[in-house]
């Protein structure tokens, strides 16, 4: 896995944001690696239900989507700390829908799985949110990517997934106002204290360098896990080869 990589000059690149970069200093990189977004229309009245108080469930023409998002990871690590082997270099699979709060839209997770215990630890104590441990496999296949992941707490039963995806289309930047810009240009994320108050962590990274995707989803139990039912419509997909982001720490939304 590449390390010590990490693009700085993203940080010059900032003409696309919906809004400026927040004041105090970032504290995370990251790089994201053949990352797949899976999408699948939700009944909205059933997800609103799972969503925090004071957070608003974000549509677009009138539906509520969730997100299936396998990757994996390098560069993980706290500012001016070089990246580690063993240590920066993960396995990542999100569960995620889109809210908005105070005008500003951004990500929520329902789960974050990682082949990390470090990092589990580590996100869920600094960042509050919901991360999990889980055994993640991945191959290089065919000009794609074969994905294995099982959660190894203790209702690893309840949330599996096994993939196969690959890019088959140039690389394109989402245009403003269509549905893959809604479901991927976001620059923030939301979660909840321990007294549930709204907290806001702020991300930066350059536009989506998304394609076309095609994908086969042998097993998928996430959404299962955290109690939402998918539509039986074929999910919209996406991959990404490389994105790179830095975090800064939550504050109250």
């Amino acid at each position: 896995m590449e390390n010590h990589d990490f693009d700085h000059g993203i940080l010059d690149d900032v003409q696309h944001r919906p809004w400026p970069m927040p004041g105090a200093p970032w504290v995370l990189t990251q790089t994201w690696h053949d990352l797949l977004f899976a999408h699948w229309p939700v009944d909205k009245v059933a997800l609103a239900a799972k969503i925090p108080a004071g957070l608003e469930l974000d549509l677009y023409d009138g539906e509520a989507w969730v997100g299936i998002v396998p990757f994996r990871m390098t560069n993980v690590s706290p500012r001016g700390v070089p990246s580690l082997p063993g240590v920066s270099a993960f396995a990542e699979l999100n569960v995620r829908t889109y809210v908005r709060l105070g005008g500003k839209p951004g990500v929520y997770f329902f789960s974050l799985d990682a082949a990390s215990a470090l990092a589990v630890a580590t996100a869920r104590a600094m960042f509050h949110l919901p991360y999990y441990n889980a055994s993640i496999e991945i191959e290089q296949q065919d000009g794609g990517i074969r994905y294995r992941s099982r959660r190894a707490d203790a209702d690893r039963s309840q949330a599996e997934l096994t993939a196969s995806y690959r890019p088959i289309g140039p690389v394109f930047h989402p245009v403003e106002g269509t549905l893959e810009h809604f479901l991927t240009e976001r620059y923030c994320l939301y979660t909840t204290d321990k007294d549930a108050h709204p907290l806001r962590v702020d991300v930066h990274h350059p536009r989506w360098p998304l394609q076309a995707a095609e994908a086969t989803l042998e097993r998928n139990t996430m959404a299962d896990a955290v109690g939402i039912r998918l539509s039986a419509r074929t999910p919209l997909v996406h991959f990404a080869r490389r994105q790179d982001v830095v975090a800064w720490m939550p504050v109250r939304a």
